[in-house]
């Protein structure tokens, strides 16, 4: 069985780590743990070859965003690891748009289940760009587990 498991970081993401580490996942699992992040909005190719200040401030973020990011990934791994140790685990950190980098990794990996948080982050993200887990469960070609609190509102 191979799965992809997006995550953001978010309590959300925590929700979804927790209910494939319930999950009866046969030996030899393949799960691909993703996390995909957005450059942010006002940037553009220019600012990276700035110089100074908010060239600096640009890619300073861009780093800790990755550093951040490569941080969720391997704590879930671990959490992973730590429930079902015959399981094979791999990590990636992307930027783009997490749409289409989840169902495109969903693919390359050929995955038999994609597992995402009911949320993500915020509500003002999910008002501008989208629920991504609706997203996911409608364009994905192999099955999606949308993963819930039972006390979620």
């Amino acid at each position: 069985m191979k799965v992809v498991l997006a995550i953001d970081g978010s309590d959300f993401s925590k929700i979804a780590i927790k209910a494939l580490t319930k999950m009866p996942l046969p030996n030899n699992t393949e799960i691909c743990v993703i996390n995909v992040y957005e450059y942010p909005v006002m940037m553009t190719s220019g600012l990276l070859t700035l110089e100074g200040s908010i060239g600096n401030f640009y890619q300073e973020l861009i780093a800790n965003t990755e550093k951040l990011g490569n941080t969720t990934v391997s704590n879930a791994a671990k959490t992973l690891k730590s429930k079902n140790n015959t399981l094979n685990i791999t990590t990636s950190v992307i930027s783009g748009n997490p749409k289409k980098e989840i169902l495109e990794k969903a693919k390359v990996f050929n995955a038999d289940l994609i597992v995402i948080g009911s949320q993500g982050h915020g509500a003002l993200s999910r008002f501008l760009l989208g629920s991504v887990s609706q997203y996911i469960a409608s364009h994905a070609n192999c099955s999606v587990l949308i993963a819930r609190d039972k006390d979620e509102k």
